[in-house]
């Protein structure tokens, strides 16, 4: 399951790679679309990821839900800045001729949503951190948005 599931994700990006890097069509608005995409995405993966780690090392936060930074807006930044990396690399593909190297974003896409990444993560955290029954009701899970007042009902987005 593994080798398919990493087939279906590498080869889409590699031949996108190649169909771009092969490409004569000049750069235009989609182009310069995905690497911005691609740019925000590596932006949120990196400052979500340093931090989480900030967060990690500071004794006082030992079993506190992080809701500081990106945090504060979506439950996770991290795999938000993955999935733009990915839509950013289709783009650039797409700009190219590599219509069909969609499989890669959507895959990674449904992973994210739905397997490795935030279904996996939150489907027991609230029993090891019960504050995070809060963090839920108020922050976005997935796409970055304005947070909720503490109470205000649950936000799964």
């Amino acid at each position: 399951m593994r080798t398919v599931r990493s087939l279906l994700i590498v080869v889409p990006l590699v031949c996108s790679g190649i169909v771009a890097a092969q490409s004569s069509t000049p750069l235009g608005a989609l182009d310069g679309a995905g690497y911005a995409l691609w740019l925000v995405g590596f932006l949120f993966e990196t400052f979500a990821d340093l931090q989480m780690a900030r967060f990690k090392t500071d004794p006082a936060n030992r079993g506190a839900v992080m809701d500081r930074g990106l945090w504060r807006y979506s439950r996770h930044p991290n795999y938000f800045g993955e999935f733009c990396l990915w839509w950013g690399y289709y783009l650039i593909a797409v700009a190219a001729g590599g219509w069909w190297t969609v499989v890669s974003p959507l895959v990674m896409s449904f992973l994210l949503l739905k397997v490795s990444g935030v279904a996996l993560l939150e489907k027991d955290i609230g029993e090891r951190r019960p504050a995070y029954a809060d963090y839920i009701a108020r922050t976005p899970a997935f796409f970055p948005g304005k947070p909720k007042a503490a109470g205000s009902g649950r936000n799964g987005s």
